[in-house]
């Protein structure tokens, strides 16, 4: 990823800054310092601004650091010195008068500390700045995103070749995920959600010690982390049995709810709107209240992030930003049907970034 694109991140959040008032803003979120600088370590803290931008971290990270992030200011703390006492002598070699936090980040304990170190320092609570920016991903971001999309789709593929009825929840979960990483994913984007017959009602159902065998059908929703942390999140159904009448019709319930939110998808659209349009298919179909969720979320380097597709969500979809699209109907004493892909907003409309086919006879193993 290019140092570029870290330099125009930081170069939008100190804009937003200068709105909210104060000079600087401390990150203390581990996700967005590595947004902001391409650091992926912990215990390490931002200090952003029009004049500076440090990074302090410790001992363990010298070198990684001169890697991920070359020409970076950076305080190396010693072993024997706390965070706070680092933070002080970043600050007090600044003449900031006011520094913002990450009021929904910070502890309360952190905070007293923060209050105690230079007393003329004014602290302004500032909340989801670095968020906010995130919803809407560069180009390196959205090229992340699809090779999380392509090993997850890799892994999926061998996972139905793997299959049997006698494999358990767990046993898929861990085969899924270690054909991602054979794929050169990290790690799995979260823990796999591997839910048969009725565990599938479960919209997020740990998988257990339950046989594929004992239910004709299979809910899997998982993604893949890359090297660079972004993700993907996929949902599909597998059927091994003789399928009911009463699974196809709510499988293409929901297969029909998710397309039409898709094709809403589009610059200007609101969330809010697009929930509505899956919603109404399902309510119309007599399963509304058997849609129990929003209708998805944005995805990057956290596997939930801005925007939320939702019933009570005003935000403008825009150009860049990369949102899942996941209608279900679960019924507790038969379980649940979900489909789910990732798309990108384009600046004429949207882009599905994923591929496995859901048409109802492909959920046929």
């Amino acid at each position: 990823m290019s140092k570029d694109y870290f330099a125009a991140r930081q170069k939008k959040l100190i804009s937003l800054l200068k709105r909210s008032g104060a000079e600087a803003l401390l990150v203390t979120s581990e996700t967005n310092v590595t947004y902001l600088t391409g650091f992926y370590g912990d215990s390490s803290y931002l200090l952003i601004g029009k004049d500076q931008t440090v990074l302090t971290s410790d001992t363990r990270y010298t070198i990684q650091i001169e890697e991920q992030c070359p020409g970076l200011d950076v305080y190396i703390r010693k072993s024997t010195e706390s965070m706070t006492a680092a933070l002080e002598k970043v600050l007090k070699k600044t003449d900031l008068g006011s520094v913002g936090f990450e009021s929904h980040i910070i502890t309360c304990e952190l905070l007293e500390s923060l209050h105690g170190l230079t007393p003329a320092l004014q602290w302004n609570p500032l909340s989801n700045l670095v968020e906010d920016l995130r919803m809407v991903k560069d180009a390196s971001e959205i090229e992340e995103t699809r090779k999380a999309v392509q090993q997850a789709q890799k892994g999926y593929g061998v996972l139905r070749a793997l299959l049997t009825e006698e494999m358990t929840e767990l046993q898929a979960a861990h085969e899924l995920e270690h054909a991602m990483r054979r794929f050169g994913a990290r790690q799995a984007a979260f823990d796999p959600i591997v839910a048969a017959g009725e565990r599938a009602a479960l919209p997020h159902a740990m998988p257990s010690e339950k046989r594929i065998g004992e239910s004709p059908f299979l809910l899997v929703d998982w993604g893949a982390m890359t090297q660079k942390g972004y993700r993907s999140d996929l949902t599909r159904m597998i059927v091994h049995g003789r399928p009911t009448s009463k699974l196809e019709k709510i499988y293409n319930t929901v297969l029909k709810a998710q397309c039409a939110a898709i094709e809403a998808i589009r610059p200007g659209a609101t969330c809010k709107k697009v929930d509505q349009v899956a919603r109404k298919v399902i309510d119309q179909a007599g399963f509304g209240k058997y849609f129990t969720h929003g209708l998805g979320h944005g995805i990057g380097l956290d596997i939930h992030e801005g925007p939320r597709l939702g019933g009570n969500s005003t935000t403008e979809l825009k150009p860049g930003m990369i949102i899942t699209v996941e209608p279900g109907i679960y019924l507790s004493d038969w379980g649940g049907v979900r489909i789910e892909d990732d798309i990108l907003v384009t600046r004429d409309g949207h882009e599905v970034l994923t591929s496995v086919p859901k048409e109802f006879e492909s959920a046929m193993l």
